[in-house]
């Protein structure tokens, strides 16, 4: 009796232990998934945040031009343009991180809107009483940390992306991850010219 009570508890016993080491690789799996995926949020939180800077600081910028410069009415209309179209995307959340297309229209808002900022800052070379206006070089100052910031926190961004795109794809998490609805994070491209920081000189 002992013998067949033994030979039905020992495959149970089995059973449950390869569940439970099953159960716990997926957990741990899953959990890891979960917090590389925060870490892409987060660093992708601290590029929206410099965008927003930049954003803010336009208008000051472009009001103090304006006093040296106010025929240059092409120039402010283009940034006034960019600067709204950035603005509407501005406040998307971080739903956009799995949206390509979402993410390439904010790539194209932000691209569109440096060069505008770019066109700006070349016409206040033309300017040299402005050149020298404490608010403006107060304001320049500003604008070139905070083209400085967002170029660090997009490489960071794109660091934290290769990560977790790569832990998603390798096997056998890329079955946890596709079973998880866990997918593939967008790169922010930033080879383009148009999204290099503007050269803040004067």
């Amino acid at each position: 009796m002992a013998k067949k009570t033994m030979k039905v508890i020992i495959p149970i016993v089995v059973i449950v232990i390869i569940f439970l080491i099953i159960y716990g690789s997926f957990s741990g799996t899953y959990n890891k998934m979960v917090a590389m995926d925060e870490g892409v949020k987060s660093a992708w939180s601290q590029v929206e945040n410099q965008y927003q800077r930049r954003y803010d600081l336009i208008p000051n910028l472009v009001e103090t031009v304006k006093g040296y410069a106010s025929h240059e009415s092409q120039t402010f209309t283009d940034i006034a343009t960019a600067r709204a179209s950035a603005g509407g995307v501005m406040q998307m959340s971080d739903e956009l991180l799995d949206d390509p297309e979402a993410f390439a229209r904010f790539q194209e808002a932000q691209s569109t809107l440096g060069g505008a900022l770019q066109r700006l800052l070349v016409v206040t070379e033309n300017y040299p009483e402005l050149q020298a206006n404490q608010n403006f070089m107060a304001l320049q100052d500003q604008l070139e940390g905070t083209e400085n910031r967002i170029s660090v926190e997009r490489k960071r961004f794109n660091e934290q992306v290769q990560s977790y795109n790569s832990y998603i794809r390798s096997f056998p998490k890329a079955i946890i991850a596709n079973m998880s609805g866990f997918e593939q994070k967008s790169y922010f491209k930033a080879a383009d010219a148009a999204q290099s920081a503007p050269e803040v000189k004067f």
